[in-house]
């Protein structure tokens, strides 16, 4: 199968503090992925901190990693000249209000943001291409400003002006959370409509793991910076392997259980060095900790999945799963 985006060893290091007191945290570490040349969501999830959206800028370009490449059908992405980017990548970004000049009518931004990808002939259909894909047109915008429109209407706007220039990937940055309950399930069937009617390949970030349940083909779990498990969603939220993505599992609520979880979650809470520390970055809270835990693990494979945990490491015989 032709491999659309690879990502190979990427790290993102950032250094805060003064001179004296200089920490280096690295954002981003070690991420190496392979995606393939057909219509898919892939979601990236964690709790806040973990570096998901740090990486989806790095895919975008708006920040540079410190090392690794990644290559967009066989070509580095610092190859690609800018238009040329702006053709083949468009984010949607968390909050579509952010997206829009509030003093400029919609329709008109739109028209300049055309422009500005290099639109040049038969803007106006493609204008009113790209809103009817996400289910309005250009007479319902007409004269309209971004605070006029509910969010889940400005978000389906702001999907047709990444749609403009019928891009290859969509990276959708938490497109939902700024939404009400009721308005997050238009949204993600909009999404699974681009992929399966349009053949669009969606990059999807979230720390909700209810909505890349309901969407996502494929799956990866962050966790500071690092992937701790990566593979088929279905089976990943099913019957999760490494300890931190059974954590999260644990941290969704199931309306069709009596029972509570049966252990006390913190999501989103940043330990004292947790970035910075040796070995598996879920060392302090793993309940399966164990004195190799201090080694940094290597992804084992485990059928179609990849595990970044000393549990399943590999021998001649198969899995073999570390107990002791």
């Amino acid at each position: 199968m032709a491999e659309f985006l690879k990502l190979d060893n990427v790290c993102k290091i950032f250094k805060v503090g003064t001179l004296l007191s200089r920490v280096v945290i690295p954002a981003v570490w070690r991420i190496s992925l392979s995606l393939p040349d057909t219509p898919f969501v892939f979601s990236l999830v964690g709790e806040s901190g973990s570096g998901k959206t740090t990486l989806a800028n790095i895919i975008l370009r708006i920040l540079k990693p410190t090392s690794g490449k990644i290559y967009l059908y066989g070509r580095n992405l610092d190859e690609y000249p800018k238009k040329e980017f702006l053709k083949r990548v468009q984010p949607i970004f968390q909050n579509p209000f952010e997206t829009f000049n509030p003093l400029k009518k919609v329709e008109l931004y739109l028209f300049s943001s055309a422009k500005k990808f290099g639109v040049d002939h038969n803007v106006t259909s493609r204008i009113e291409k790209a809103l009817n894909t996400v289910g309005l047109n250009l007479e319902q915008i007409r004269g309209k400003y971004p605070h006029e429109f509910s969010g889940g209407q400005l978000q389906r706007v702001a999907i047709a002006r990444a749609l403009l220039v019928d891009p290859d990937l969509l990276v959708a940055d938490e497109p939902v959370s700024m939404l009400d309950a009721s308005l997050r399930i238009s949204i993600l069937n909009l999404f699974k409509e681009l992929r399966d009617k349009y053949g669009k390949k969606i990059l999807y970030i979230t720390h909700d793991l209810a909505t890349a349940y309901y969407i996502s083909d494929f799956m990866a779990v962050m966790l500071r910076g690092s992937i701790m498990e990566m593979g088929p969603a279905e089976e990943i939220l099913n019957k999760p392997l490494h300890p931190y993505t059974v954590l999260l599992r644990e941290s969704v609520p199931d309306i069709c259980s009596e029972t509570k979880a049966s252990v006390e979650t913190r999501m989103g809470e940043i330990e004292n060095g947790s970035y910075t520390q040796t070995g598996c970055k879920f060392l302090k809270r793993c309940p399966h900790a164990m004195q190799i835990c201090s080694e940094e693990p290597p992804h084992f494979q485990v059928g179609e999945r990849k595990v970044k945990c000393w549990l399943y490491k590999t021998s001649e015989g198969g899995l073999a799963y570390v107990t002791g």
